[in-house]
């Protein structure tokens, strides 16, 4: 299987808090990941992204297809661009804005403690965040 062939099916079912970051991976329910994930509150899966730049409805396909599946599951997504902000472009922000989610980009240090706090608070929110070294 390529990186863009990462499986659409959650690896760890269930909405997780990100536990760490960071050598290129995450930590979350008691596993280790290296590479960018999406987490959404069917599941936390891998996404086949290094950067925002290739972020589409392709590469997101897990979170459009969970917005289909069950409209209003999700009101927030947060975008960690990896080490450093780097703004959405144009193309996923038009998507987002299509399929009625509010968003906000990030690095991804600062998006996993948001999405973190706003899980906590029960919040539905969903993230993508792009490993980060």
């Amino acid at each position: 299987m390529t990186a863009s062939e990462a499986p659409a099916t959650p690896f760890a079912p269930g909405s997780h808090m990100i536990a760490a970051h960071g050598g290129g991976g995450f930590a979350f329910a008691g596993m280790r990941h290296g590479g960018s994930i999406l987490a959404t509150p069917i599941g936390v899966r891998p996404l086949a992204a290094t950067s925002v730049d290739v972020l589409d409805r392709r590469t997101l396909s897990g979170l459009f297809d969970e917005l289909a599946e069950r409209p209003g599951s999700i009101e927030f997504f947060v975008i960690g661009t990896g080490e450093l902000l780097a703004p959405a472009p144009n193309h996923l922000r038009a998507a987002l804005k299509e399929a009625g989610l509010r968003f906000e980009t990030m690095a991804t240090g600062p998006a996993l403690r948001v999405y973190n706090v706003m899980q906590s608070e029960d919040r539905r929110v969903a993230a993508a965040l792009i490993a980060a070294p």
